[in-house]
């Protein structure tokens, strides 16, 4: 069995962060260690919520907790997602490190979770910085969305030759497999919800239908693909079965929240699709 420690935001109600992305990958068959960066009553797009930032010294006095116990050498990966304050970047990072000591195996995940296309920016400042100067550098993958593109870039992506150049950027830093969340605006079909990964090998884009909701879009979405996408590669996928089943489950999930009439994703309602998605959709190479 494959471990991931998971470090991001923790709702209460709703799914976001740890909570999108824990039991998914637990379906699969991952045991997942969920460290969360900030504890909410609920996630932030509802534009109130309740709770609190964890302290930046807890993500190293919990790694510390682990290695103690002789632990920390069976974590595979390490995933980051929503970062509380710009201060836990740093603690974050010390924590790939230290775990990369124990075992050199082991995948840095990126989320640089910024924003969404229609919201703009809404992390705390100096978290953008962090993302951009710092852990892209030390990243193996990563997984941004189209703000998260141009945010790490600093390039105008306005269009999918654009949005392959950023990504080109990103692979020239040392980042192995870049996966593109959601092109948003840019991409070939604004129609379509589409999606990119880049690797070694080339560059693969796939695309699946857009689900229109009636008030506001759910949120958790990134934070689910990226969780997918890790675990299937832990699985033992290579890079291009991992991508279509994520971007598959994913498509899944959305349609059954679509069909339920509800603002939270119902992964619980869908979590057979997450195991073995009904949707088929194909990448193809393009470059």
């Amino acid at each position: 069995m494959k471990n991931v420690l998971s470090i991001q935001s923790h709702v209460v109600y709703g799914y976001a962060g740890n909570k999108a992305a824990t039991f998914p990958m637990q379906l699969l068959g991952i045991d997942v260690w969920a460290l969360n960066t900030v504890q909410f009553s609920n996630h932030t797009q509802y534009g109130k919520w309740k709770g609190m930032v964890v302290p930046k010294e807890q993500i190293g006095e919990i790694t510390q907790g682990i290695a103690e116990i002789e632990a920390l050498h069976e974590c595979d990966a390490v995933l980051s997602g929503y970062i509380g304050a710009a201060e836990q970047g740093a603690e974050i990072l010390a924590c790939v490190e230290r775990v990369k000591s124990v075992n050199p195996n082991a995948i840095y995940f990126c989320d640089p979770v910024m924003g969404h296309p229609d919201k703009g920016c809404i992390v705390a400042p100096g978290v953008a910085e962090f993302l951009r100067d710092e852990a892209m550098a030390k990243a193996d993958i990563i997984a941004p969305n189209l703000v998260e593109l141009r945010e790490l870039t600093g390039l105008a992506v306005e269009n999918f030759e654009q949005a392959l150049e950023a990504i080109k950027f990103i692979r020239s830093k040392g980042v192995k497999r870049v996966l593109v969340k959601h092109l948003s605006k840019v991409g070939q079909n604004p129609s379509k919800f589409e999606m990119v990964l880049a690797n070694q090998d080339g560059i693969w884009h796939i695309s699946r239908p857009l689900h229109e909701f009636v008030a506001k879009d759910p949120v958790g979405v990134g934070d689910l693909t990226s969780g997918l996408f890790l675990a299937n590669l832990l699985n033992g996928k290579s890079d291009l079965e991992a991508f279509e089943h994520t971007a598959n489950a994913v498509n899944d999930v959305m349609s059954v929240t679509q069909q339920s009439g509800k603002y939270e994703l119902q992964i619980i309602k869908a979590r057979a699709l997450i195991v073995e998605p009904q949707s088929q959709y194909k990448a193809v190479k393009i470059a």
